[in-house]
């Protein structure tokens, strides 16, 4: 397959998430393609430990995008 040049640094930032977008829509329509890295589940696999070992907390979506948010402010 040839590489495809996009001149990523001339479009705008809409046009950026869009284009990201469709990537992520194409490539989530075709997950069974799509094959996870070793590393990653064993990342997974740390975290989960860590969660279970009471090392670390999470918080639900909303508190996270909230804290987030005032990180930004």
């Amino acid at each position: 397959m040839n590489r495809i040049d996009v001149p990523i640094a001339q479009l705008s930032f809409t046009q950026k998430l869009d284009l990201m977008e469709m990537l992520w829509a194409d490539m989530a329509g075709n997950e069974k393609e799509l094959e996870s890295p070793a590393w990653h589940g064993e990342i997974l696999d740390e975290r989960e430990a860590a969660l279970n070992a009471g090392k670390v907390t999470v918080s639900s979506w909303q508190e996270a995008k909230e804290r987030i948010k005032k990180n930004l402010a």
